[in-house]
């Protein structure tokens, strides 16, 4: 089987050399290159899926298990990418600081922790059977509470 490669460069210099492995000899750079840019796509989705959700380090000891929860998995991220596109429209989404590590757009840990800190904010404050005991958090304490709760993970 006859292997094709190609080197990719980028003429200004800004991004490094890549190369491509092919086995289909009937493709040529530009078939090559324009497979790669389509393909790249679902590879971040793959990544992001692995990285935050857990997608390659399932622990299900039957197949039948795993052919479950990828499906699961994959959903659980479209539809928290759904939500980040309607939050960022929003002005809701931003990309959270840290001392060590500045970010110019938020990540997909920014869309997961704003979906925890939607769940536990509606969880928290929700109303309440009127028997129930009351207890009354300053506003701030209550942002740090869900903030804590939601980074975890």
């Amino acid at each position: 089987m006859a292997i094709r490669y190609l080197l990719a460069r980028d003429p200004a210099g800004e991004l490094p050399d890549a190369a491509y492995f092919w086995t289909e000899e009937r493709f040529g750079p530009v078939e090559i290159l324009t497979s790669v840019v389509q393909r790249w796509s679902v590879e971040v989705t793959f990544e992001a899926a692995g990285a935050h959700l857990g997608l390659e380090t399932q622990r299900q000891w039957s197949d039948l298990a795993i052919q479950r929860t990828t499906p699961v998995l994959l959903g659980l991220f479209s539809v928290v990418t759904l939500l980040a596109v309607q939050w960022h429209q929003a002005g809701l989404l931003v990309a959270e600081q840290t001392a060590w590590y500045e970010k110019e757009c938020p990540t997909f840990s920014d869309c997961m922790r704003l979906a925890r800190q939607q769940i536990w904010r509606s969880r928290i404050t929700a109303s309440s059977c009127p028997m129930a005991d009351v207890l009354q958090l300053p506003q701030t304490l209550l942002e740090a509470v869900i903030h804590g709760l939601s980074s975890v993970g």
